[in-house]
């Protein structure tokens, strides 16, 4: 179990950390003037847009900008917490995971079924936005698998009880 462990930790760092950097600097761009931004920001972000013709991003639907708005107060601090979590090996590292999972999770199935259901996305760009439905996945199993390998045992020791008064 350990190992899976630490491979779970090195895959969700490695997405964590893209999220940690990607979040303000270019997802950010959605919801906030563009003028706040380098000139090369904005430039990636267009080009982005036009290469997987992400239709979301340019057209700005108001149910996207909402889940960016989330992303930007909830989810990207979680994700910056959690890269914390995974190197200091910290004991809330499965709450922030867990999350951070429900979280994206329901982003990301509100943005696929629109992707899917309207006919507008060409594969390329839902092979761009699939991965994240994969790793909210993995974040929840993340937070879900116990801390470490070992068992919880309970106290050989008896637990103090105390007598009701009426």
């Amino acid at each position: 179990m350990g190992v899976v462990m630490k491979l779970i930790d090195a895959i969700l760092f490695a997405f964590f950390l893209v999220i940690a950097i990607a979040a303000p600097l270019v997802d950010a761009q959605t919801c906030l003037p563009t003028n706040v931004f380098p000139d090369i920001l904005v430039h990636l972000k267009t080009w982005y847009t036009h290469e997987y013709g992400d239709y979301l991003v340019s057209e700005k639907p108001h149910f996207f900008v909402g889940l960016i708005w989330v992303e930007l107060l909830f989810a990207w601090p979680l994700s910056v917490a959690s890269l914390y979590g995974i190197v200091a090996a910290k004991s809330w590292l499965n709450t922030t995971c867990l999350l951070y999972g429900v979280s994206t999770l329901t982003a990301m199935v509100a943005i696929l079924s629109e992707l899917v259901g309207s006919g507008k996305a060409s594969v390329k760009l839902l092979k761009m936005y699939c991965p994240f439905l994969g790793f909210a996945v993995l974040a929840i199993m993340r937070g879900l698998l116990p801390r470490s390998g070992k068992a919880n045992t309970t106290s050989s020791r008896p637990m103090l009880v105390r007598k009701k008064r009426a």
